[in-house]
């Protein structure tokens, strides 16, 4: 089933959805780099990958967003009394997903650094460009307001699984 149903996420939704869930955790392991200053197999073996996953993720939330759209009117229901709670969650999770790598790119060319991508140079080094090395700075803190939100949409999913009993996780695995 390439497409949503009422009753459960389809093909392309669950691969957009995991393959993006596991990338996010990837490069959640940045945040381990901050542990002894990265002087350890995750920060010299995956860290390295960080802004190259980091494309993918923007190119794969672009792609994601025009899915979805596309589904609107096949997506499962949800309760009435909570489905403004669970569409300013995914709204949310949306943006920071837009924000984190736009944010990045931001800083790396605004602080001169240019952007590769698996060692190909995508946009060369270069002047500063203090606006936009401003604007990047916001990166770490959506970082961490990304990962909380990516906690809650987990906590959530295993609230209805777990003490609701209901099939909403069902949906997506």
């Amino acid at each position: 089933m390439l497409h949503d149903n009422r009753s459960q996420y389809g093909t392309v939704s669950k691969f957009l959805h995991w393959s993006m869930a596991l990338l996010f955790l990837w490069q959640f392991l940045k945040l381990g780099d901050r542990i002894n200053d990265g002087e350890h197999w995750i920060g010299q073996t995956l860290v390295p990958f960080h802004g190259s996953i980091g494309l993918i993720l923007l190119v794969m939330i672009v792609l994601r967003i025009i899915w979805s759209l596309t589904q609107m009117n096949n997506r499962p229901p949800h309760e009435p009394a909570t489905v403004w709670l669970v569409k300013l969650g995914h709204f949310g999770l949306y943006v920071m997903m837009v924000l984190m790598p736009l944010s990045a790119i931001l800083l790396m060319v605004g602080k001169g650094y240019g952007l590769k991508f698996f060692g190909i140079q995508l946009v060369e080094r270069g002047a500063e460009i203090p606006w936009a090395a401003s604007l990047g700075e916001f990166h770490s803190p959506l970082a961490w307001l990304t990962l909380i939100m990516v906690l809650g949409h987990i906590g959530a999913a295993l609230f209805h699984r777990l003490v609701k009993r209901d099939d909403i996780m069902q949906r997506m695995l």
